[in-house]
């Protein structure tokens, strides 16, 4: 493809360059927009300058895209109201011993589970419940939150619901989603374990100061609640956290406090320090509770409660106190019975939640069976959404508003965008130059190509290299075999998936685990830049440099 006019190329790059500037650094000072404004601006400049018109602009947005992202959220926001994830929460504290397995068990939850529900999903919702496994068993959070994030991004190389540039290459490649699995898993189940292994080579001696102590024998079941599970819950438009320290919180720095004591050998003192922790949370909660009453009421009545019923005391003066008595045998008896009914219609209530898991977990089942089957993936995707939003038998806004329409709007603007891009003949001309060193029929320009993937995959971002390399990667490949062009969008698939652990700016879901873990207001901590490239560097080439060899069209 030749350039387009000068005027064209210079006006469309310009389009481009803000557009890029604000997707990597969205709150760059100058213009702090943000992903999705960035995005909209870049794709109206393209139609103002003229670089495309308007059809070609709305004829840019790939609907099958947005339709197969959009039941995808969906789906993992009845998943997560299905209490999917506090099940994956408790599997990774289930008859764990010590920390090294614990970060195996991180590594494999999070890769399977991105796979099926997206990476970013799974970060989401697992970063808090990770950081409270690590400080609650006194373990250090960093080797566990760089887990969860690198073997998300691993995982969800291996579905084209995993991320959202698997769902461009499904779609634009036309490879069904069986074919799709089968040509990645391979290198993606030796990747996690390469990418555990490295990880427990960075931090063996850091893993071995804690005790050999069951990691979460008693601590999963007693001490973490599913209200610590949940404590974040999956809300991918806004992300909302706790701001106090609940009963809970309490509980469960009490019972750390405990386990260290009583990994010291003294059962006895363990549990009269559980009774003195115990007994001042009450206390605290009492005193607070009656200094509140007596400042806000210091005349009003005070209740005693008895035996048979609860008592007021009033004081009219500093010489009588009258007691009336206030409830009643009939009260109380009224009372019983109604918590005997309430006792009844408990069962009930668990069944509906039994009910109510089962068809979630059932619907998602059939999508996913569908998705398998070679049924259209867009369509399978939005039906299993809405046969959920049926089932539900309820006003369907509080779950859709939790859909990050944000996102789609950013891959709306970024269609145009790149679309405009590619009409200004540069990202043609750059691959004529590249395309005699990088066809993938010889192992040196697979290691060209992967080169390339990984450079433009941390700079432009791994969406926008799929739109800008994707056709232009099957095309060369083509010419060799049609097995060779699905083997180059596998092989596009994995490396643009992996280059987001280069870097903590590689992939949204490194950005998520970071924010996370540093605004937790219980168990905050600060995932650095450095510390995250130190690790991801290595390990980025060596799994890349795996999934080159492993990746094949089956």
């Amino acid at each position: 493809m030749a350039l387009a006019p000068t005027v064209n190329v210079v006006l469309g790059s310009m389009a481009f360059g803000i557009f890029w500037v604000l997707a990597v650094f969205p709150a760059v000072p100058f213009l702090p927009i943000g992903r999705t404004a960035g995005s909209l601006l870049g794709a109206m400049l393209m139609v103002m300058f003229r670089v495309i018109s308007p059809e070609e602009a709305y004829a840019a947005i790939d609907l099958p895209i947005l339709g197969l992202l959009f039941g995808t959220m969906v789906v993992s926001v009845f998943l997560e109201r299905a209490d999917m994830f506090k099940h994956l929460g408790k599997l990774l504290s289930w008859k764990s011993r010590g920390g090294k397995d614990l970060l195996v068990r991180i590594c494999l939850i999070s890769a399977i589970s991105s796979a099926l529900f997206t990476n970013d999903t799974c970060c989401v919702v697992l970063t808090e419940f990770i950081l409270k496994i690590a400080r609650q068993n006194n373990l250090p959070p960093q080797p566990f939150l760089l887990a969860l994030a690198s073997s998300a991004n691993i995982g969800s190389s291996t579905t084209p619901i995993g991320n959202p540039q698997n769902l461009v290459i499904a779609v634009k490649s036309n490879i069904s989603f069986g074919k799709f699995l089968l040509g990645i898993l391979p290198a993606m189940f030796v990747g996690i374990f390469v990418n555990a292994g490295i990880l427990l080579m960075y931090y063996w001696k850091l893993l071995s100061n804690e005790k050999d102590v069951e990691v979460a024998a008693a601590a999963a079941a007693d001490v973490i609640a599913e209200k610590d599970v949940t404590l974040h819950r999956f809300h991918p438009a806004t992300m909302s956290h706790v701001t106090l320290m609940s009963s809970e919180d309490w509980s469960s720095a009490a019972d750390s406090i405990v386990l260290c004591s009583s990994t010291n050998g003294d059962p006895g003192h363990a549990e009269t320090l559980r009774n003195r922790i115990t007994w001042s949370e009450a206390d605290m909660h009492s005193r607070s509770s009656d200094k509140v009453e007596s400042t806000l009421a210091p005349n009003a009545a005070k209740e005693i409660a008895g035996d048979h019923g609860v008592f007021t005391r009033k004081e009219e003066d500093h010489s009588a106190r009258k007691y009336a008595r206030s409830g009643s045998w009939m009260k109380g008896m009224k009372d019983g019975f109604s918590y005997l009914s309430e006792e009844k219609e408990v069962p009930m209530e668990r069944w509906k939640v039994l009910l109510w898991n089962g068809c979630v977990y059932l619907v998602t089942i059939g999508m996913l069976v569908s998705l398998l089957m070679g049924v259209n993936m867009s369509w399978s995707a939005i039906t299993a959404a809405l046969a959920l939003i049926v089932l539900d038998f309820k006003d369907a806004r509080p779950c859709l508003e939790k859909v990050s329409y944000s996102l789609l709007i950013f891959f709306c603007g970024m269609f145009i965008t790149v679309d405009g891009f590619n009409k200004t003949g540069i990202p043609s001309a750059l691959w004529d130059f590249m395309e005699p060193y990088a066809r993938i029929d010889s192992a040196a320009g697979t290691a060209v190509l992967a080169v390339v993937i990984l450079f433009l995959s941390n700079v432009a971002s791994n969406v926008p290299t799929v739109l800008l390399l994707g056709a232009r990667v099957a095309a060369s490949a083509a010419e060799i075999s049609p097995a060779e062009e699905t083997k180059a969008w596998l092989l596009l698939a994995w490396v643009s998936t992996v280059a987001g652990n280069l870097s903590l700016l590689g992939s949204a879901a490194n950005l998520i685990v970071c924010e996370q873990a540093r605004r937790s207001q219980s168990f905050g901590y600060n995932l650095s830049f450095l510390t995250h490239l130190r690790f991801g560097f290595p390990t980025t080439i060596i799994i890349t440099a795996i999934g080159l060899l492993l990746v094949r069209n089956y």
